[in-house]
């Protein structure tokens, strides 16, 4: 009698559908899906080729190529500087997001002001085009506060830990701006989307699911937007899913795109249809931005231990900074003095992240009792007091 087969077994394999149970799905996960598959959306190759795409072409400018070059190589000095302040211990722990610069640029640029954006723990690409400042990153991963930047200063949340969770916020927000009668007036100054950021792991989480049914009843304006690097921290894309994780938005009702997640092209201009889409009225779009992740799930993995190396080295060819460069060079968009001029700001940058994350101060102890309710209770003030007179009894006590 032969074992039912389970998602474990997938691996190296070429899976088919049974007879009788709708069409068969051909190479889930066999080499054209590995780069993508058909139905991957792109608009500049690995080679920093221009193509285009019946649905998702855009029109770009010399400055907006520029523009997402800039982005991208400061957001990846913010990762560089942030893992090195990690390894010298001043900071904690560090999400890195290398090789996923595109995916979270290109969705960033393609927001409006009073769209409103749930990330991870990793947006830091997102939170740089909301234009808070990465310093206010490093204190959460330095454990001197919980996040410092006020949410509604830039329509971005704080950053969420538990997995999946800002699905379920995102999707309880954009019902709010439905209420509120921000979406589908026509007016592009009012009308407002919700996008809400988490990895392929995620997407395994009953709240990821919850949200998606949610937002499809509903017809919630919120763009979920997963960065599929691959990996959700040690275990491979083949034991979460037998089809790609886009076609699953299928199953609840709204449509699902696959884009090339290293193609910071093609990335905003399939957001930016999806966030537009929320704000006319259409509801929900579940957009997967196919990529890897280069580096650790965090600085405390060792990725060697449960990845090939040759996977890494073919995804180095498909580096999203390298293309666009290609390119500006190939067509004379851009000359050695932008280059330098953005290697001088990337400088800056690292300078001002060293510099700031050593002069952050360290909370003081009864801090943590202002943040808690908009008034205090009973309950909190007696703790208060308490905790207090705890610390009182300590030699050179400070609160």
């Amino acid at each position: 009698m032969r074992r039912p087969r389970g998602a474990g077994d997938l691996e190296g394999e070429h899976v088919t559908q049974q007879p009788g149970f709708g069409p068969d799905l051909v190479e889930v996960f066999g080499p054209s899906q590995r780069d993508g598959g058909p139905d991957l959306v792109q608009l500049l190759t690995p080679e920093g080729e221009r193509v285009h795409h019946p649905e998702f072409d855009h029109d770009f400018s010399a400055e907006d190529l520029r523009g997402f070059y800039r982005d991208m190589v400061l957001t990846r000095r913010i990762d560089t500087e942030a893992t090195a302040l990690q390894r010298h211990g001043e900071l904690g722990i560090w999400a890195q997001l290398l090789g996923q610069e595109a995916a979270q640029i290109g969705a960033g640029r393609a927001l409006r002001p009073q769209d409103y954006v749930f990330p991870t723990y990793r947006e830091h690409g997102v939170a740089y085009c909301r234009g808070v400042d990465p310093l206010n990153l490093l204190g959460l991963f330095r454990g001197v506060d919980h996040g410092a930047w006020n949410p509604n200063d830039n329509n971005f949340g704080l950053y969420t830990i538990v997995i999946g969770a800002q699905a379920l916020h995102a999707t309880g927000y954009a019902m709010g701006i439905q209420r509120d009668g921000d979406v589908g007036t026509g007016d592009p100054e009012r009308d407002a989307a919700v996008i809400a950021h988490f990895g392929d792991g995620a997407s395994s989480q009953g709240d990821v699911n919850e949200a998606f049914i949610f937002a499809a009843s509903y017809n919630a304006p919120v763009v979920f937007f997963c960065q599929n690097n691959q990996w959700a921290i040690s275990e491979p894309i083949e034991r979460q899913t037998r089809i790609p994780l886009y076609q699953r938005a299928l199953g609840f009702g709204f449509p699902g795109v696959r884009v090339d997640g290293n193609d910071v092209l093609a990335t905003y201009a399939v957001t930016q249809a999806a966030l537009q889409r929320a704000r006319d009225g259409q509801g929900p779009t579940l957009v997967e931005a196919y990529t890897y992740r280069m580096g650790a799930h965090t600085t405390t993995d060792d990725p060697t231990r449960y990845r090939l190396s040759d996977d890494v080295e073919h995804w180095k060819l498909k580096d999203p900074i390298a293309r666009v460069e290609v390119y500006l060079k190939r067509n004379g968009l851009a000359d050695d003095a932008f280059f330098d001029g953005v290697k001088q700001e990337a400088d800056e940058l690292g300078h001002h992240l060293r510099e700031g994350c050593k002069a952050l101060p360290d909370p003081k102890p009864m801090s943590m009792f202002d943040h808690v309710y908009a008034e205090e209770t009973e309950e909190l003030r007696v703790q208060r007091e308490g905790y207090a007179a705890y610390l009182e009894t300590f030699e050179g006590a400070h609160s």
